[in-house]
């Protein structure tokens, strides 16, 4: 059932990666980004509009956070949409971004299965109840993935005093955001998710996990856009990567995120200030 289960999802993941436009699009944007704004649903409510609007089509590559900015360094892609503000930063001071925008925000919560094993339901130090599943040893399952994600987990486990955990109760999994949450919900596990993936994965009934770990300030989530630097590859399509940018940051951007909801809930609110420059 969990393969059967899996199975489907990657099936519609790979829809998305294929990221299908205008057939006689002149232009091809190609972007990598996270799974969460893939698994969300967010991409195939933006991207029509931008692709209708510039006759252009967006290829996209929906990859943890490490591996979207790697994408990035490589030259491989012309943009990169992703949450991860220190390797954003990163990423730009060493030249191969330019233009970081941010674009908007949600914040991270702990799923877990509603029988509560760890006891946390309810904590709102997301520290102290990542303690209190090391020390009853509750089943974690951790995506491992290098993403936004599993960088976040990683900081507050250090933060915990328990550097990287390890045994038979802790799993890294190695996958995107929906297989995480749909292999812990079919395991009885907790994970740390982003509430945007989480909302799309439950109103549609596909997890039946509960929140357990909310309101940590901690915990907020800010996803940024960079255009990959056109000095460090200058064959990217930066001219078209700018109108993206632009686009996600614009007025009418910004009201498509702050319009997009799963279940009647907002999975993202808009956070940009204007046009970036060229």
């Amino acid at each position: 059932m969990r393969m059967r289960r899996l199975a489907g999802f990657a099936l519609s993941l790979a829809l998305v990666l294929a990221g299908a436009g205008p057939a006689s699009a002149a232009e091809r944007l190609k972007l990598a980004t996270t799974t969460s704004t893939a698994n969300s649903g967010l991409l195939k409510y933006l991207h029509p509009v931008f692709e209708k609007k510039y006759g252009a089509a967006i290829g996209t590559i929906a990859v943890g956070t490490g591996q979207a900015l790697r994408l990035g360094r490589n030259g491989d892609v012309d943009v990169v949409l992703v949450h991860a503000r220190a390797a954003e930063d990163k990423f730009v001071a060493d030249g191969h971004g330019v233009n970081r925008r941010d674009v908007m925000y949600n914040d991270y919560i702990v799923a877990g299965p509603k029988k509560d094993p760890a006891g946390v339901r309810g904590m709102r130090d997301a520290v102290a109840a990542l303690k209190k599943v090391a020390e009853k040893k509750a089943p974690w399952f951790s995506r491992g993935d290098d993403s936004g994600t599993h960088k976040m987990e990683l900081q507050l486990w250090k933060e915990a005093g328990l550097g990287k955990p390890s045994g038979g109760w802790y799993r890294a999994l190695g996958q995107g955001m929906g297989n995480t949450l749909i292999a812990a919900d079919e395991k009885g596990a907790y994970t740390l998710a982003d509430r945007g993936t989480y909302i799309a994965l439950s109103s549609a009934k596909k997890i039946g996990l509960g929140i357990a770990i909310e309101g940590d300030k901690k915990l907020f989530n800010p996803y940024g856009v960079i255009a990959v630097s056109p000095k460090k590859h200058p064959h990217v399509k930066h001219e078209l990567a700018m109108k993206y940018v632009n686009f996600l940051v614009s007025p009418e951007g910004q009201k498509l995120i702050g319009s997009f909801q799963k279940g009647g809930k907002v999975l993202f609110f808009p956070s940009a200030g204007g046009a970036a420059g060229n």
